[in-house]
């Protein structure tokens, strides 16, 4: 069987008692009762199963508090996987997003993620998914944009048209309308005016009201008619 290894001797087992009272992390304070285990005389068979570890990660516990103390216990924080691209690699990427696709060799008018996969692979041979390089675009301060999907019949002066407002012109007795749209757009006093005035017919004034307060004073406005017998 191996020697154990020794603990420093700069530290004993009431320090990292003291220590473990006061340590919020809970792996943290396992580690240093199973070192204190150890300091006061115990196996390093109790102090793993204090730990509820093996023996060789025990050791590994020893070996990090040896060299770095009590912080040498606290997991450090995972570097994760390397990236795929170097500095380098990143500006020349940059380059090309900002220089744009040339569509006679490209073959297409604005860069995708693909698009770059591939401009990647061909140059430095790498081969990098999407959400990698979306990833690494993002962190160079990129972001995908998506144009607004646009109808291939699309009519600008059409659109126009259909929102001007609409206007009305008095033609002998009754107001006539110059657009598609109803009296909706007249506004309810100039509708209580023409009608005052038998510039309207009672069907139209109606319509316009209908629009501007809905059915029901419209409704009501006929049951008010029919009771007074009375034309506005």
């Amino acid at each position: 069987m191996a020697t154990p290894i020794s603990l420093r001797e700069d530290f004993d087992g009431p320090m990292l008692r003291a220590l473990a009272l006061s340590e919020k992390a809970g792996s943290v304070t396992r580690r240093l009762l199973s070192l204190v285990t150890i300091y006061d005389g115990g196996t390093r068979a109790d102090a793993a199963r204090l730990g509820g570890v093996g023996l060789q990660t025990l050791r590994d516990w020893v070996l990090r508090f040896n060299a770095k103390g009590p912080d040498g216990l606290v997991d450090g924080k995972s570097t994760g996987r390397p990236s795929v691209l170097d500095d380098e690699q990143r500006r020349a990427l940059v380059a090309m997003v900002e220089a744009g696709p040339n569509p006679a060799i490209h073959e297409v008018v604005r860069w995708r993620l693909i698009d770059l996969a591939q401009w990647v692979f061909d140059e430095y041979g790498l081969s990098v998914t999407k959400q990698i390089l979306s990833r690494e675009l993002r962190a160079l301060g990129y972001r995908k944009l998506s144009a607004r999907p646009r109808h291939h019949e699309h009519d600008e002066a059409a659109v126009e048209a259909f929102k001007k407002r609409v206007f009305w012109k008095s033609s002998g007795r009754f107001l006539r309308i110059k657009s598609v749209k109803g009296p909706s757009d007249m506004g309810f006093w100039r509708l209580l005016q023409a009608r005052k005035s038998g510039m309207m017919r009672d069907g139209e004034f109606k319509q316009g009201a209908a629009s501007a307060f809905g059915w029901i004073f419209v409704l009501g406005l006929s049951c008010a008619r029919e009771h007074s017998r009375r034309i506005w």
